[in-house]
């Protein structure tokens, strides 16, 4: 500490400023040297509010929007703006719920319930009222609460879901944040006043409307809204199912479990998933011109046990299902294309010698026998082993790989040849009506998970290229999903509750020096809110059996 205050250093200059300067204070004078908005602080490593006041000696180093934390506390405090306004316009007392279902497009879908119509007028009012919030740059101001005094507070306030949730809370205090009155619980950090949250869009979109933001990349821009209409399908059958099970929150997910009846709900999203899997290879059979099942989604999706139970299926049909791993059709490791820094890319469709896959393909559909190939991944070859193939009029090809909905892979198929299947974990439950959780979480709590138990991968190794892993679906997969003939949602009710035992041991494991444990840090504050259930009671054949070990399938 200097004679007059503390010692502050930022991007290597070093400045002593009083006792009890702020954050926030400390980014004015930085602001000029972001190319973004300021919204977060890393003091000494550990991710802060800016409303935190300078206690010692320290480094600072700012994060805007345009960093993942950044990025995501944006997002976060948009939706308390949102709810904000939606409660100011039409009326508290006029007012069910205001729910935020799950993203759609670059947006979350949100829905209203009670005495008012969701129209393009009310939505006018929303965004009139949350553009003057903007511009009045009203504090998000946080308090901290004992936990029996916000289990009292949300149930006073009509916030049944958020009292369910505290009551299950193992922590003694609760972090409230409030816009001048409205008071409200927001899992992680906030920007630091409404000023902050000037880019956004509302769109209608169906029985409720899209709150559109900037991507991370661009953060001043907001992309056109559009529509993904099979997708939100899907998103709505999931969140229906969720509700007709009365398993709409984390609350009442924990409720069930607490009541010790979780069985009885694994039971049923098994069944659920099964008579999905069902219809689908019944809409197969049916098309009998179809000779390529295309199955293609993102990481830790459960696309290789879906692939098992649907070959199950197509087998009770009268067909005969055989696998094909696109990957087996990577060309050698010397001829893979390098991505922009220069290391091998192997998610790029240029991975794919798609000349010898398709050919063989054609070959197949000619009634020709085929010898197909094997990829040895520690040589990085094709190799041939004598697996030779020949289609019969009951035979089907089951291709699995990232590029599959992309009709660049299989270009010379017909596409009268082809069934595209789009899998996905499309996380229906929330942590509140307010707390969305992303699917994209889901994902990567899959694959710490299986990493650690089946590559001996550590969870930060998993964080590490979950980035970059992120960086391949959205340039390879999610722009063709809608290319899909049908969307399965392969995420589970319960499962997070499951995965909770396995996860959390190998994120303590996460040095907190490590660049990665911000982001251990977060997800095992966000598994804190599950009550969790023992991994004997999930059927062998269950698609969560791919990550966590115990499954029936060879995989």
């Amino acid at each position: 500490m200097g004679e007059n205050g503390f010692r502050v250093t930022v991007n290597g200059e070093t400045l002593v400023w009083p006792e009890g300067t702020s954050c926030l204070e400390i980014a004015g004078k930085y602001r000029q040297v972001y190319a973004h908005d300021i919204v977060l602080a890393m003091v000494d490593g550990r991710l802060q509010e800016l409303f935190k006041t300078v206690k010692k000696d320290c480094c600072i180093e700012f994060l805007t929007t345009a960093d993942l934390f950044g990025h995501e506390a944006y997002r976060r405090s948009m939706s308390f703006l949102l709810v904000k306004a939606v409660y100011d316009v039409a009326g508290r007392e006029k007012i069910k719920k205001v729910r935020i279902h799950f993203s759609v497009d670059k947006g979350y879908y949100c829905t209203v319930e009670g005495q008012t119509e969701v129209n393009q007028d009310l939505l006018d009012r929303i965004e009139a009222r949350m553009r003057e919030m903007v511009r009045s740059r009203i504090p998000l101001k946080k308090r901290s609460v004992h936990t029996d005094e916000a289990v009292e507070l949300f149930g006073r306030h009509g916030m049944h879901d958020k009292e369910k949730l505290f009551g299950y809370r193992r922590v003694s205090r609760v972090n409230i944040y409030s816009l001048n009155e409205f008071e409200d619980y927001f899992y992680g950090y906030m920007v630091p006043d409404t000023g902050c949250l000037k880019y956004f869009a509302l769109f209608l979109y169906g029985e409720g409307f899209v709150l559109q933001m900037p991507e991370r990349e661009r953060p001043e821009e907001v992309p056109p809204f559009r529509p993904q209409n099979k997708l939100f399908h899907v998103l709505q059958e999931s969140t229906r199912l969720g509700d007709m099970l009365h398993i709409e929150t984390v609350g009442d997910l924990n409720e069930c479990v607490a009541k010790g009846n979780p069985r009885q709900l694994i039971l049923v999203q098994e069944a659920l998933q099964e008579k999905k899997i069902a219809q689908i290879a019944e809409g197969i059979a049916a098309e009998k011109d179809k000779k390529f099942i295309l199955i293609a989604g993102p990481s830790s999706s459960g696309k290789t046990t879906f692939s098992h139970r649907l070959s199950v299926q197509l087998r009770i049909n009268g067909l005969i299902p055989h696998p094909i791993a696109v990957d087996n059709y990577f060309v050698n490791r010397e001829d893979t294309p390098l991505d922009k820094e220069g290391n091998r890319n192997y998610e790029c469709l240029e991975a794919v010698d798609r000349v010898k896959l398709n050919e063989d393909l054609l070959n197949l559909l000619d009634g020709k026998t085929v010898e197909i190939p094997e990829f040895n991944f520690r040589e990085g070859k094709r190799e041939y082993k004598g697996n030779y193939m020949t289609l019969g009029e009951q035979d089907i090809l089951v291709l699995e790989g990232i590029h599959c909905l992309n009709d660049a892979l299989t270009w010379k198929l017909p596409r009268e040849k082809k069934y595209k299947i789009y899998i996905s974990a499309l996380t229906q439950l929330n942590i509140d009506e307010h707390n969305r959780i992303p699917s994209t979480d889901g994902r990567l709590l899959r694959r710490i998970v299986r990493d650690a138990r089946t590559r001996g991968t550590s969870a930060a190794q998993t964080i590490a290229m979950w980035y970059s892993v992120r960086r391949g679906e959205e340039s390879n997969i999610f722009p063709y999903q809608e290319e899909a003939d049908v969307m399965f949602n392969s995420a589970l009710a319960y499962e997070l509750a499951v995965l909770k035992a396995y996860a959390e041991p190998v994120l303590f494991g996460i040095d907190r020096k490590s660049p990665e444990y911000l982001e251990a840090k977060r997800l095992l504050k966000f598994l804190d809110y599950f009550v969790g259930i023992g991994s004997e009671q999930i059927p062998s054949n269950s698609l969560l059996r791919e990550f966590i070990g115990g499954g029936c399938f060879d995989i």
